[in-house]
């Protein structure tokens, strides 16, 4: 690719964060592996690094557009594992459709999503600028837009925006982010002996 790693990135430097090394004695580097965010990032840039120089012409970053992002992305629709019912589909707006059909595999807009959020940072770490990144184009956030909204009517399900849980009061630590948020709640207790239900 054409950008050089930004030396101010957390990610050029290794992940230490500092400018340098600790000037203390004799300790061996760090060998630290990338958070899984990190690494999915890193496979989604070289991905579409290897799209820009498949492409034809060929395409340095400095030339990509949003029109090229977008490109990239319907490119991957191939690939994707979402089913999305078309308006002529029996099934179209149902959440669990009872019986097969043919309607096409698309990416989720989700992955979309989330793809072209680790695109945005890439780039700007690769050196790129933020007001020439492709990936924050309007076409593109338009296009999301429109995805997003499609699979909500053919897949019958909501994109809302999931609120968050305000903490409880008085910082329980049983309650405060210890993962635990994913396990069921107890059961309630059995009623008391002689209750009338």
């Amino acid at each position: 690719m054409d950008l050089l790693p930004n030396p101010e990135s957390p990610t050029a430097t290794g992940g230490s964060g500092g400018a340098g090394g600790s000037g203390g004695g004799g300790g061996t580097p760090q060998s630290t592996t990338p958070s899984r965010y990190e690494a999915q990032k890193r496979r989604d840039w070289n991905t579409f690094g290897q799209y820009l120089r498949n492409h034809r012409p060929p395409l340095s970053l400095a030339q990509c557009s949003g029109a090229h992002v977008l490109e990239f992305l319907r490119y991957l629709d191939q690939f994707g594992k979402t089913k999305v019912h078309t308006t002529s589909c029996a099934f179209f707006g149902h959440p669990n459709p009872p019986a097969p059909c043919p309607c096409p595999l698309r990416q989720a807009w989700g992955s979309l999503d989330a793809l072209v959020g680790r695109l945005r940072a890439a780039f700007e770490e690769h050196g790129g600028r933020p007001e020439s990144n492709p990936f924050a184009a309007r076409a593109v956030r338009l296009f999301l837009r429109e995805v997003r909204e499609h699979q909500a009517r053919a897949r019958g399900v909501s994109y809302e925006k999931k609120k968050r849980k305000k903490p409880a009061p008085g910082g329980d630590a049983s309650t405060s982010g210890s993962g635990s948020s994913h396990q069921p709640p107890p059961p309630p207790p059995p009623p008391a002996a002689g209750a009338v239900c």
